[in-house]
């Protein structure tokens, strides 16, 4: 499959102290991509205002999204080529899932570390990465049924519950095509999408993330199974965030890091 990237070097969303990071990480993947089949979508400067939201940095995440939200549409008609977008923070996922659920039921792989479910009022930081699902569902953009968590294992008490309230489901990398196939029924209305924050991974296979948690997937079984989900549903729209490299790594970590990368993506496109 062709693949077309939009990459998001958005850092707002962020509550690291690495969130600057972010930045170098989306230019960093941006150097492996094909330069004729990538655009770079511009982020604010500025941190931005809450604007009452108590989401931080609110306003730049809003102009963000209303930025990708026209990048994304200017690729709408061509659904053969489904768009992978590379961040930046997880907020950037809203207006991906979103273009995706314009045209199509989304079935959800949310492979990732944290389960991204507070809202303003539950959130302990106020960070828009930690609220991206939690906003994604409770806007209607997927139906919880639809949204599958793969690696999620870092979460604080008003996540466990929205689990549980939500009925989301959980599952291991050799449920994921049954599962994804079962979604998609006889797959008339549904497309793919894929999640991934690099966090997913174990933190001795991929350190370079802003809240690396214990026991992740290895790369070989995040892989396996963001190709098993493909196989079991056309792929919709897809997308990597939260690389966000060590100040002065070295540079065969920095190598390492890129080779996971794109092998990553080499599992969303092949």
């Amino acid at each position: 499959m062709p693949a077309r990237f939009l990459v998001v070097p958005q850092w707002q969303g962020s509550g690291s102290d690495r969130a600057m990071r972010l930045v170098d990480g989306a230019e960093a993947i941006l150097a492996d991509l094909p330069a004729a089949a990538t655009v770079r979508v511009d982020v604010p400067l500025e941190a931005g205002d809450h604007e009452g939201t108590g989401v931080q940095r609110w306003s730049s995440i809003r102009l963000v999204r209303e930025r990708l939200g026209r990048a994304l549409a200017e690729h709408e008609s061509d659904h053969d080529n489904p768009v992978i977008v590379v961040g930046g923070d997880c907020g950037v996922e809203y207006a991906s899932i979103d273009a995706v659920a314009a045209r199509a039921r989304p079935v959800l792989l949310w492979a990732d570390a944290h389960a991204d479910l507070n809202s303003p009022d539950s959130s302990p930081s106020g960070a828009f990465h930690g609220m991206v699902l939690r906003a994604l569902l409770d806007d209607g953009v997927v139906a919880p049924e639809d949204v599958l968590l793969l690696g999620v294992r870092d979460l604080d008490d008003a996540e466990a519950e929205a689990i549980e309230s939500l009925g989301l489901r959980r599952v291991a990398v050799p449920e994921v095509a049954d599962a994804v196939a079962e979604r998609a029924g006889d797959g008339a209305d549904a497309l793919l999408y894929l999640h991934v924050d690099l966090d997913v991974l174990d933190p001795s296979v991929f350190a370079g993330v802003g809240f690396p948690a214990p026991f992740g997937l290895e790369l070989g079984e995040l892989c396996d199974a963001l190709v098993a989900a493909r196989r079991a549903l056309p792929l919709g729209g897809a997308g990597l965030c939260e690389y966000a490299p060590a100040e002065g790594a070295r540079e065969e970590d920095a190598v390492d890091d890129s080779a996971a990368i794109l092998r990553i993506i080499g599992a969303f496109t092949r």
